[in-house]
């Protein structure tokens, strides 16, 4: 069977040993799973005593899976090593664990998985890695938060299949890596703004990004951030792009809470159009900012995630 190995690290404002406690208690998990905030309300049993080896973690729902993880060895402060067993879309069996390490004044973090898929699935195998990685991302950043502030600013809410459209939006095109998205969006709106204020453009209307490009495998980014436009914007500057569509159908995921937490509203779309079997619309994938990050406390902001389906 083919295999594969993932391996993702962050480091948290903490000694070791709370980490080690907040990672080997199974209760803990729902508050940071980067895979049931798709699905908040799937059915999820912990054992008796959810922190000792044989302990376990199941789980249910229609977007989510099924499947179960158990503690196999537990190492306090230093090692957690576990088995995942998955049930649904597909039958597989997976080490998983997390290695601890002092790191300054805190605690370097890696979350790993080493498995193997079914052989009809081999062409997988290199998507795989980057998507897990990815998961694991979202999932370490928010138990960093989770460990350090007892709290995750994110909230996502699915909100099913809508109609959106006819949009028009001006802003300005950039490529970047993953990880280089936040600074290099931030910068990109700034420009726009200035562009909007020099030719006496409204800035009053919805910040919108669209993305083009999404290659995980090369961790390549390609997107244009922008503001809707109203039906008669009067000319433009040269320096802005325009990108529209028409009225449409599409899968809208609402999330609340800093963006840094974005991932999750995205791969919670992404996941229901696995497990429902929608076919992607040949339209470009889109998130509408609701309110402003100098206007609104991180915790509260507001965007919709629109994935465009046939």
């Amino acid at each position: 069977m083919p295999r594969f190995e993932v391996l993702r690290s962050t480091e948290i404002e903490a000694l070791p040993e709370p980490v080690y406690e907040t990672l080997v208690d199974f209760r803990t998990w729902p508050k940071w799973s980067p895979w049931l905030c798709a699905e908040p309300e799937a059915s999820v049993i912990v054992s008796e005593n959810p922190r000792a080896v044989g302990s376990s973690y199941r789980w249910s729902g229609s977007i989510v899976g099924a499947g179960a993880i158990q503690h196999k060895l537990l190492e306090p402060g230093r090692r957690i090593l576990d088995e995942l067993c998955i049930l649904k879309p597909w039958k597989s069996k997976s080490e998983v664990g997390f290695q601890l390490e002092p790191a300054g004044k805190g605690t370097r973090v890696t979350w790993f998985m080493k498995g193997s898929l079914p052989w009809f699935l081999f062409w997988m195998i290199p998507q795989l890695e980057p998507l897990i990685g990815m998961d694991y991302e979202r999932g370490l950043r928010m138990l960093k938060e989770w460990v350090e502030t007892g709290r995750v600013d994110s909230q996502t809410q699915l909100q099913g299949i809508e109609p959106i459209g006819p949009l028009r939006m001006a802003g300005v095109k950039r490529q970047c890596a993953f990880r280089e998205l936040p600074d290099s969006m931030s910068a990109a709106f700034e420009e726009v703004q200035q562009y909007y204020r020099q030719h006496g453009l409204a800035t009053d209307t919805e910040a919108i990004s669209v993305y083009h490009l999404c290659d995980f495998k090369s961790n390549l980014c390609e997107y244009t951030a922008g503001f809707l436009l109203p039906e008669e914007p009067g000319r433009l500057p040269r320096e802005l792009l325009t990108w529209s569509i028409p009225s449409l159908r599409a899968i809208r995921v609402t999330h609340v809470g800093r963006y840094a937490h974005l991932g999750n509203a995205w791969s919670t779309g992404h996941q229901l159009v696995r497990y429902q079997h929608h076919k992607l619309a040949k339209v470009d994938s889109f998130e509408i900012y609701r309110n402003r990050p100098g206007q609104t406390p991180a915790r509260n902001l507001v965007t919709d995630v629109y994935i465009p389906i046939r």
